[in-house]
């Protein structure tokens, strides 16, 4: 069989089984229909109820493949582009009308048929067969409005939960693409941090790449879950801290205070690093006396709160701050993630102050 061929009858296949499916799909609204006819005849005709049955259950099986051919077919076949809406119109006029025809003439024809297989019992105490006509097209007409209804609905609701799903996986692949553009402008900087140790022959060079291994173990191993415990991205944090402190003399002043509930309460992964990273290579880097960073973490079932101020070279006396891609790339992985969060960022005379609070429960 030839590539083209392979390919045709596979999509064949595709198209037969999406068809049965929604095969499927019209026999449960004709059970529906079925019951609603079935209710009455329990109220009014309940003596003739086990032929009645038999009689609804052979004009059910009509119905549901009538409907099915219009709705799945024709409508579609109506429903193609074309030069003018004109001819669309016309065109629904015409099938509409053999449709009702055939639910009305064909559904009597029907009952014919079943009544010479012995299928379906007559049960008219009169012989006028324009009243059977009419009682045959009662029971079929409607079944274009009910079927076409339940039908609207039910594809509506399907793009509802197909257009959740499509802003989801587009939100997903954003956010790790983000997570991707995050994790080498982290490692970027601390490999500078390293470079730095090693181009002055510091004694604290082989301590700084044993931090590093186990940062980019973190990364490799623990980064790729939806959520982590709190403490390993306590311990990452951490890591980045010392590793960070290796470059600098006593000088620098480095706090972290934590207030936190439940240590294995889940978070996203390398949430918090971006503020820290940003204290020190935007903060303490540019600051010649006094350089410090205080850290301050709250959390519980509920609420996150994390607090980072460090200080900062000579302000210029913008009340603008321009965040870089660090900050930029927090703040959309939190439009992402979350439906209830704040991100601010304040810059004083000596002090840049950042604060984020989450509500947890608000995860989207």
């Amino acid at each position: 069989m030839k590539r083209s061929e392979s390919i045709s009858f596979y999509i064949h296949q595709i198209k037969s089984f999406i068809r049965i499916n929604h095969f499927k799909f019209y026999l449960w609204v004709g059970l529906g229909y079925f019951s609603l006819y079935l209710f009455s005849i329990l109220v009014n005709n309940y003596d003739t109820f086990g032929v009645r049955l038999l009689n609804e259950i052979w004009r059910t099986c009509y119905i549901v493949v009538l409907n099915f051919i219009f709705l799945e077919f024709a409508m579609s076949y109506i429903m193609r582009k074309r030069k003018y809406l004109f001819y669309n119109v016309v065109l629904f006029l015409i099938i509409l009308w053999v449709q009702l025809m055939f639910c009305s003439f064909g559904l009597y024809a029907w009952r014919n048929t079943g009544i010479q297989l012995h299928i379906y019992t007559n049960l008219a105490t009169d012989s006028d067969s324009s009243q059977i006509l009419i009682n045959q097209a009662s029971y079929g007409i409607p079944s274009l409005l009910f079927f076409g209804i339940i039908k609207h609905i039910y594809d509506y609701r399907r793009l509802i939960v197909s257009a959740q799903k499509l802003q989801i996986e587009k939100q997903e692949s954003e956010l790790n693409f983000l997570k991707s553009q995050t994790n080498p402008h982290f490692l970027f900087n601390t490999l500078n941090n390293i470079y730095s140790l090693a181009r002055d022959k510091s004694d604290m060079a082989p301590e700084s790449i044993l931090r590093l291994s186990e940062i980019l173990r973190f990364m490799l191993y623990e980064t790729g879950e939806a959520y982590i415990k709190i403490e390993d991205e306590l311990k990452i944090i951490s890591d980045y801290i010392a590793l960070e402190k290796l470059r600098y003399d006593d000088s620098l002043s480095v706090s972290f205070k934590q207030v936190i509930e439940n240590m294995k309460q889940p978070v996203p992964p390398l949430l918090l690093i971006p503020l820290v990273e940003n204290a020190f290579k935007h903060g303490v880097s540019e600051t010649r006396n006094q350089p410090f960073v205080d850290l301050s973490l709250e959390a519980d079932q509920l609420h996150l709160e994390f607090i980072v101020k460090n200080s900062t070279g000579i302000f210029s006396g913008e009340r603008s701050v321009k965040e870089n891609i660090g900050l930029s790339n927090l703040r959309r992985q939190l439009e992402l993630l979350y439906k209830d969060y704040s991100l601010s960022v304040q810059q004083d005379e000596t002090v840049f102050t950042a604060v984020l609070k989450i509500n947890l429960a608000s995860h989207v």
